[in-house]
């Protein structure tokens, strides 16, 4: 996403976060429940104060972005450097420690269904970073039901849950292509496999080789995905932010238990 001087942080975090939201609230899977909010997340001309409110009611994103924001000793949880953080991947992960996870409602929540705090924790203690993949792969209970189960279903759920990267193939005005490596699972690891091409849906305001009304996409540009959906156009650094990011939340899921 492009960035713009000035108070950018406090403009565009609130539509960057609603970039990256609105496909699993589209689908009624987090976020606001009422039509009229919903309708604001699908819109290309909603402000940055019509989303803040409507962003605290996801409830498994929410209290990332305040543990990453107060890590770094920003004010608000939708500055665009912690929005992307979480979604994307920089430096303001590697500043928040273990034990604020420890104490936060994310591991109080969890404890309630018999998670452990060394189950928790374990992925973060071996490379992993409070990053939106790390909930998916280590929090949300696919992962472990795959393992057990090994149906195709989680699978798929872990594969549009996490953000993903992929290259644009084509666009045309009713469609854009990308190529991107989809999950693989062995019985125990997830790896990346090889690439496949895709259909994708656009932001909404998106025209054709224009993302609402922000970046140009062009051929071989690289994007995020969420859910089907092209959320933002990468450059070189954040593209390898997001791959390393994810890179480590694998291993670290990959890891077996240590056990006593």
């Amino acid at each position: 996403m492009t960035k713009h001087p000035g108070n950018a942080g406090a403009e565009m975090g609130p539509l960057l976060f609603a970039r990256y939201a609105f496909p699993p609230n589209e689908l009624g899977y987090c976020g606001p429940e009422d039509a009229a909010e919903k309708s604001l997340f699908a819109s290309a001309s909603s402000t940055p104060e019509e989303i803040r409110p409507l962003a605290r009611q996801f409830s498994a994103a929410w209290p990332y972005l305040e543990l990453i924001a107060e890590a770094n000793e920003l004010a608000d949880p939708l500055d665009q450097r912690v929005v992307s953080a979480y979604w994307v991947g920089n430096e303001l992960l590697d500043r928040v420690a273990l034990q604020a996870f420890v104490g936060s409602t994310i591991v109080r929540f969890e404890q309630r269904f018999g998670r452990s705090v060394e189950d928790l924790t374990y992925p973060l203690l071996h490379g992993a970073t409070l990053h939106h993949n790390f909930h998916v792969f280590a929090i949300y209970p696919w992962l472990g039901v795959l393992r057990n189960k090994h149906t195709e279903g989680p699978l798929q759920i872990l594969e549009q849950c996490r953000i993903r990267w992929g290259r644009v193939m084509s666009i045309s005005s009713d469609a854009i292509m990308v190529a991107s490596q989809f999950l693989v699972f062995d019985g125990w690891r997830l790896s990346l496999g090889e690439e496949r091409i895709e259909k994708v849906h656009i932001p909404p305001g998106s025209t054709e080789g224009r993302l609402g009304s922000g970046d140009r996409l062009e051929v071989g540009d690289w994007v995020t995905l969420h859910w089907g959906w092209l959320c933002e156009k990468l450059e070189d650094h954040s593209l390898l932010g997001l791959q390393t990011t994810t890179a480590s939340i694998m291993s670290a899921v990959n890891s077996p238990p240590e056990r006593s």
